[in-house]
């Protein structure tokens, strides 16, 4: 028989319209664009506003552009999995009300929650119900409202993070693309070091916890950075040296956009030309689950059938790891 491999046949975004610039925060915090363009890439990134407007928001937009671009039937699609740290609510799913209001009726979905790696994992598990050959259409969603849960007077955070959302199609193929190889890690010492402390069920909300400001994110940047460092460029030479890959025989480099240091840092250790290394952290900041989907939608004229993409990510838990998926359509 010949082997099903999961492959990505059609991606879809959305970012909200409201642009917050460095020279906007600029106003809000003592910080300047020269200080944050120097350390983070980021010039400006985009704020969802609107009363009730929530990561389902983006979701549903990204979705319906991937399904109007494919011109998808939504009731053909089985599965949809919405990767997101700031869900609309707890406990019921956001990916079960992206479904319905797409109108995936015969889809049931679930929510994936693994921080800035959540996108990455969530190719793991789609390909998986791709590849066991009882599903043909898998819907991976990444979207987040980092907005819902940064504090704008904190300049270490308020500068990093927007919100965004991105959209891909899994299907099934046989002939060899999608993909390839995965190498996911954890480490739950440190999630002290990035963390949104109160909301959930060790600290619910309370007036106390507000009051302290910690149902805002809080990062150790100096820890976190160190780790994101080593990390995603340890696992990125991992990938390439477990295929027998090579700097030329790579396309692309899709890395996790949380800091252009970070990025170049990898690249730079599996010695990718910077030509090669997806980039688009100066308009969007850190959408956290949605970077990753957001790189395959602005770059995607420009990927070719068969192109080989080693993705990468870190984020807070700590979680982490590596992909290799050869791209499957030509634009």
């Amino acid at each position: 028989m010949t082997k099903i491999t999961a492959v990505i046949t059609a991606v879809g975004k959305y970012v909200p319209e409201d642009v917050l610039t460095n020279a906007m925060l600029e106003e809000m915090v003592d910080t300047n664009d020269e200080w944050i363009t120097s350390r983070t890439g980021i010039k400006e990134r985009r704020i969802l506003k609107g009363e009730g407007l929530g990561t389902s928001f983006m979701a549903i937009k990204a979705a319906q552009e991937l399904i109007d671009k494919k011109k998808l039937d939504p009731k053909e699609i089985e599965l949809v999995i919405v990767a997101t740290a700031t869900p609309d609510m707890q406990a019921a799913a956001t990916a079960a009300y992206v479904a319905t209001e797409v109108g995936a009726t015969n889809a049931f979905g679930f929510d994936l929650e693994a921080a800035c790696s959540g996108f990455l994992y969530g190719m793991s598990v789609a390909a998986k119900y791709i590849e066991s050959g009882r599903y043909k259409k898998v819907l991976l969603i990444g979207a987040d409202k980092c907005s819902s849960m940064i504090d704008y007077t904190d300049r270490a955070t308020c500068i990093i993070f927007g919100d965004g959302a991105g959209a891909v199609l899994f299907e099934p193929n046989e002939e060899g693309l999608g993909l390839q190889d995965e190498y996911l890690r954890s480490d739950g010492s440190g999630r002290n070091f990035l963390r949104a402390k109160a909301g959930g069920s060790c600290y619910p909300i309370t007036k106390e916890v507000i009051d302290n400001r910690e149902n805002f994110v809080y990062q150790d940047g100096k820890t976190v950075f160190k780790n994101a460092v080593f990390n995603m460029a340890d696992v990125a030479a991992k990938m390439l040296e477990r295929n027998n890959l090579t700097k030329e025989t790579i396309d692309w480099l899709a890395a996790h956009q949380a800091n252009k240091r970070i990025i170049e840092a990898t690249a730079n250790r599996i010695e990718i030309d910077k030509s090669k290394v997806m980039m688009n952290i100066k308009k969007y900041g850190n959408t956290t689950s949605a970077t990753l989907p957001l790189l395959l939608a602005d770059y995607e004229k420009q990927l070719k059938k068969g192109d080989k993409i080693i993705f990468a990510a870190f984020g807070g838990g700590f979680t982490w790891g590596s992909i290799y998926l050869k791209w499957a359509y030509n634009s």
